[in-house]
């Protein structure tokens, strides 16, 4: 099986060179996904005004890259918000991949598993196993896309923003059994943006919809700190970058604060951009003439990095 999900990876590899722009990579060699469980489940996908993806069974990641010319070195990897109940996989997804290759650096999506109790064993800990797969899939074939492996960061939009924040506190977490080489590679971020983040299940606001469909309807206390991802910065928690809107009804602004206060008590670069006005889960904003300059925000504090 293993020699399948090689042979797998390869024949992929292969289409992705020849069309050097995009592909879809599996996470997971076929029965070998942890904490999985055989159930009637399929994914629904919802086209309206935006792509929804629910109750997703297999889980890849979207390669979006930009041309050697323009390549960066830097790679992104975008986690879509939803609430942990779907993924808006293009306003906080491909689009997102799509606007940064625009500015030379790879845009990798992440089509993660959401909480379930009929598909999953643990179903809070899925979402950050997949998480960890993902970086480390990327940092494996660092080469093959033409990035450099110290340059890989992580964006998550409102639950996506938990989830990165996740990945950023708890990549040392053994959250599942190394399957292959690839889970031998380090799961740390370079560096970190979060987009009108969930941050916080402990206090006041929170996001209570996240929240439970992360970790159901019946709340473990200990739980609720583990993922209160305020509480779990440390001095190894990667250099941050907070975007938020003050006007926010449905994730307060507090969360952001809340993150940067304790990258800065630990002594984490952390930078933040509030806006006064924007709402939850603007995305690109390319509307608003004020607003949607926080990608030009990102890029400068993405140029800036290294020095």
């Amino acid at each position: 099986m293993k020699s399948f999900y090689l042979i797998l990876c390869a024949i992929l590899m292969i289409t992705f060179k020849a069309t050097s722009q995009s592909a879809i990579v599996p996470l997971w060699p076929k029965d070998k996904m942890p904490n999985h469980v055989l159930s009637n489940e399929k994914e629904v996908r919802t086209k309206r005004d935006v792509l929804r993806i629910e109750t997703i069974q297999e889980p890849t990641i979207n390669i979006y890259l930009p041309s050697k010319k323009t390549a960066t070195g830097q790679a992104m990897l975008i986690f879509p918000g939803g609430g942990y109940h779907h993924l808006s996989f293009e306003s906080e997804g491909t689009d997102i991949a799509k606007f940064l290759n625009s500015k030379g650096i790879a845009g990798i999506v992440l089509k993660h598993r959401l909480p379930s109790s009929v598909s999953q064993i643990e179903k809070y800990n899925v979402p950050l196993i997949d998480a960890q797969r993902a970086i480390r899939i990327v940092r494996s074939n660092a080469s093959e896309y033409n990035i450099d492996s110290n340059k890989i960061g992580i964006m998550g939009f409102s639950a996506g923003g938990h989830l990165a924040s996740t990945l950023g506190t708890h990549f040392n977490e053994k959250v599942y059994e190394p399957i292959d080489a690839i889970d031998h590679q380090d799961a740390r971020p370079d560096f970190m943006a979060l987009i009108y983040p969930v941050i916080t299940f402990t206090q006041t606001t929170k996001h209570s919809g996240s929240e439970k469909n992360l970790l159901g309807e019946t709340i473990d206390p200990d739980l609720e700190k583990h993922f209160s991802n305020e509480l779990q910065v440390s001095e190894n928690t990667p250099i941050t970058l907070l975007i938020h809107a003050a006007d926010d009804t449905s994730v307060p602004v507090a969360n952001s604060i809340l993150f940067f206060n304790a990258a800065h008590d630990n002594g984490v670069e952390a930078t933040m951009h509030i806006y006064p006005k924007g709402g939850h889960g603007f995305g690109l904003a390319r509307n608003d003439v004020y607003l949607r300059g926080w990608t030009e925000r990102l890029f400068d504090w993405m140029e800036n990095l290294d020095k």
